[in-house]
């Protein structure tokens, strides 16, 4: 026998579940498939790992009622300040952008959240609103008029009118719908770690473009940082072989200025780096959200942004469906969620894409058009404002209801 969802959502990282609860909240039976132990994640032990949201990012977790179990976790975001390697490459470029909340009325430009905590929160939510299935993986999909049928590591089937593939770069969701990729490896590998610090960070997130690669200094709750440093794969495979104080000597070559004397405060992670970007967001009965629909550089650190941004539209077209009588799974229904989505998405994932190949060439003449273009944007105050509110997360149009703080 199986059992009967409207939707079943693959992948129980952070998008998935955000789904599950807008939907869950609008009446819809939901089940979150989760490849995770549930409480692996949720433990009390600081590791460093965090996420910058954006601010339309704060206000759809505000919508599915988790907001208020994080406020007191967070950090708020409330300078960001964007700069490349100087000509020496030791020091950075005077020019540069400065972000301030304080010029724009929305208030902080975002919060700086660590995963244990989004995830606690997600996981407490999800136990009491909807069923969440931990420790199991989606292994096999069957599309029929309908619906489709679900097949799960421990045997049992599960039947509902969607399946959201929610499971990551690789997502096997896709893979079985049939769905092809395109994308290239950037040869980079991203360093990560958390650090201690003795200069106090202000709430202040720097984005240093080095001619190895960019270095994000992201402030956290305390005297404490998260670093997310892209580098060539040779220079990060040889830098992450370091003792702790040999690494943390090469790191504070590039941090002092901003930090101060610096410790590590937790354990170091390393990921090679890519762009990936499905080919379509939705087939029969299907449809992507997250990395299983775009895989982009940390760059700027929207890639949960982005996968938020996918959350709120699909969850306002399924519901606005189901509300009408439609048959949230038909063709029709998905094409709305994908016409929303796939050009945004795409076109920050180039952008960023772009970003990356622009600030890493270490070509004189372009580090000095590069100054210079950073320098005019923030002599502008009204564009300055613009590309503030656009890292905030406020100018996409339309904008879904749970991004600018409406209910579904």
């Amino acid at each position: 026998m199986s059992k009967d969802y409207d939707v079943v959502i693959a992948g129980g990282g952070l998008n998935g579940p955000a789904l599950g609860l807008a939907l869950a909240d609008a009446g819809l039976r939901v089940a979150v498939v989760d490849a995770a132990p549930s409480r692996q994640r949720a433990d009390d032990a600081f590791d460093g790992r965090a996420y910058a949201l954006a601010l339309a990012s704060v206000r759809l977790l505000q919508g599915i009622g988790i907001w208020d179990d994080l406020a007191a976790d967070s950090q708020p975001i409330r300078k960001v300040v964007a700069r490349q390697a100087g000509a020496s490459g030791a020091k950075v470029d005077p020019l540069g952008l400065f972000f301030d909340s304080a010029e724009i009325e929305e208030g902080v430009l975002g919060h700086m959240v660590e995963d244990r905590f989004l995830y606690r929160a997600l996981l407490s939510a999800m136990e009491a609103r909807l069923t969440h299935l931990p420790q199991t993986s989606v292994t096999g999909q069957s599309v029929d008029a309908a619906g489709v049928t679900v097949t799960l590591s421990d045997g049992q089937d599960l039947r509902a009118r969607l399946l959201v593939g929610a499971d990551g770069r690789r997502s096997g969701v896709a893979e079985r719908a049939g769905i092809k990729r395109v994308g290239h490896d950037y040869g980079q590998t991203a360093l990560v770690a958390a650090l201690s610090i003795t200069k106090p960070h202000e709430g202040t997130a720097w984005q240093v473009f080095l001619p190895t690669g960019p270095l994000a200094v992201l402030p956290l709750r305390g005297d404490k940082v998260s670093i997310v440093w892209s580098l060539t794969r040779p220079r990060a495979k040889a830098i992450a072989a370091l003792g702790d104080q040999d690494f943390l000597g090469v790191v504070a070559d590039q941090t002092e200025p901003l930090t101060g004397a610096i410790s590590l405060a937790g354990p170091r992670f390393s990921y090679p780096l890519g762009l990936t970007l499905a080919q379509e967001y939705i087939a029969d009965r299907v449809a992507l959200i997250g990395d299983a629909a775009h895989g982009v550089h940390p760059i700027a650190g929207q890639g949960l942004n982005l996968g938020l941004r996918d959350v709120a539209a699909l969850a306002e077209t399924l519901v606005e469906a189901a509300r009408r009588g439609e048959d949230i799974g038909f063709a029709t229904t998905l094409q709305r969620y994908q016409g929303w989505r796939r050009f945004d998405a795409t076109a920050l994932a180039l952008g960023m894409d772009g970003v990356n190949a622009l600030f890493t060439n270490a070509n004189p003449a372009l580090r000095l058009a590069r100054g210079l273009g950073m320098g005019a944007v923030n002599a502008l105050p009204g564009l300055r404002r613009r590309f503030m509110r656009q890292a905030a997360g406020l100018t996409q149009q339309p904008m879904p209801r749970l991004l600018a703080g409406r209910p579904l």
